[in-house]
């Protein structure tokens, strides 16, 4: 079997990573890959959002199978475009898409529905958002309702920052035509967690939780990035509180979904704020999280090919999915100034000696080869994860990673995974 990832990151490398354990798979694409994928799969220098050569390219070489990775071509409706020619392709429609592609959509299908979530209101006008925030006041979120890269979400303590977010989304266009219309929500509190799941249209199938870490700096402070660092499973997420975000929020999700005359095929990923066991939807997005992906393919034992297989037949629930009982922290080591400004080709050492070392793995995203030479190339450049029995044990390894690592500038939180230290050891 051929198989075609698409996608750049972390995320991809891991794909790649677990897709070249199944006895199925003889060759993989990564389309347009980075470093680390270059060393499990052979990279097309294709971009992720060029759908017709994507296209052109999985008929050429008669892939069997594609895995899209970002959100941004599943938004432009590549599923679309590969099933039209009759191609096999793992991710949701351009219809379905909009539930991480447009926050207004999503927002207001929770709403409809009954899925518990924040209150909220949208506006296609700062004026009229400015007003709604000064009447509700803070600490209140500010949200871009398009794809923004995971960035175009402000935390508002205080009415004038939520102000000056809504400037610089709507009137300074920070963040283009994603900022064109915005969502004002409730400011939820307690601890976030991740429930990544299956779906063929007709079952869901939710995966370990995750917890992934946003912000820049330690102790949730600075600003939002693509992600930190993850762990798995999030034991905020318990037996019982599982079983509420599969009976309240994942199953009407997937009803709700369909009762709108949409068909979902792929991952659901809800981010979820749980506060005294209760889980309510922070947001969607519609594929792996990145850097969840990092903690949570790792666990999974069972053949990732079969499982995308099922969803794309619409058989999931012959399935049973199996998972390893150990836990998974990735730390990620990003360039100095992001998610800011950033400086890139920065040399990196010590990747190679943790190739050979039991339960780490280095999963690659902004890297490049150049003139022989690993070299950093985006704003979050790799993620060290570890595998081991228990959070301390696995933090520590993790951390252990990080350290034999460098490259100039480098920055990474030093909390990963405390939440979950926290509760095993209370």
């Amino acid at each position: 079997m051929k198989i075609l990832i698409i996608g750049s990151g972390g995320r991809e490398h891991t794909l790649a990573w677990k897709l070249q354990q199944s006895s199925k798979v003889k060759q993989i694409y990564v389309a347009p890959g980075n470093a680390g994928t270059a060393e499990v799969a052979e990279n097309v220098d294709i971009a992720s959002e060029d759908i017709e050569e994507l296209l052109n390219f999985a008929q050429q070489e008669e892939i069997d199978l594609t895995f899209v990775g970002p959100e941004a071509p599943l938004v432009a409706g590549i599923v679309d475009r590969f099933e039209a020619e009759g191609l096999r392709i793992f991710g949701p429609n351009q219809k379905a898409a909009q539930l991480e592609g447009s926050k207004v959509f999503s927002k207001n299908l929770m709403q409809k529905y009954d899925i518990p979530t924040g209150e909220y209101s949208s506006f296609a006008e700062p004026k009229a958002a400015i007003e709604y925030i000064k009447e509700k006041g803070a600490p209140i979120v500010v949200k871009a309702e398009g794809l923004a890269a995971g960035k175009g979400v402000v935390v508002a303590e205080e009415v004038k920052e939520a102000v000056e977010a809504v400037e610089k989304i709507m009137v300074e266009q920070k963040f283009g035509r994603a900022g064109e219309r915005i969502v004002v929500e409730e400011f939820l509190t307690g601890e976030e967690a991740t429930v990544l799941a299956f779906t063929d249209g007709k079952h869901i199938i939710p995966m370990l939780p995750s917890q992934d870490h946003k912000p820049a700096y330690d102790g949730d402070q600075g600003p939002n990035t693509g992600g930190m660092g993850a762990y798995a499973p999030a034991p905020v997420v318990d037996e019982e509180v599982l079983q509420k975000v599969y009976n309240r929020i994942l199953e009407p999700t997937l009803a709700a979904l369909n009762k709108e005359g949409i068909e979902f095929k792929g991952v659901i990923y809800s981010g979820l704020m749980i506060e005294d066991g209760e889980p309510k939807v922070l947001e969607y997005n519609v594929r792996f999280g990145d850097p969840e992906a990092q903690v949570v393919l790792p666990l999974l034992e069972t053949d990732l090919v079969e499982i995308a297989e099922a969803v794309i037949e619409e058989r999931l629930e012959e399935l049973i999915i199996k998972w390893s009982g150990d836990t998974a922290v990735a730390v990620v080591m990003a360039s100095d100034g992001y998610p800011i400004e950033y400086e890139t080709g920065k040399e990196i050492t010590g990747v190679e000696s943790l190739a050979k070392q039991k339960d780490i793995n280095v999963f690659q995203a902004g890297t490049a080869n150049k003139d022989g030479k690993l070299v950093t190339d985006g704003g979050r450049v790799l993620a060290v994860t570890a595998l081991g029995d228990g959070y301390r044990d696995t933090i520590d390894k993790s951390y252990q990673g990080v350290e034999k690592i460098d490259f100039e500038g480098a920055h990474y939180r030093s909390d990963i995974g405390h939440k979950a230290l926290t509760r095993e050891e209370s």
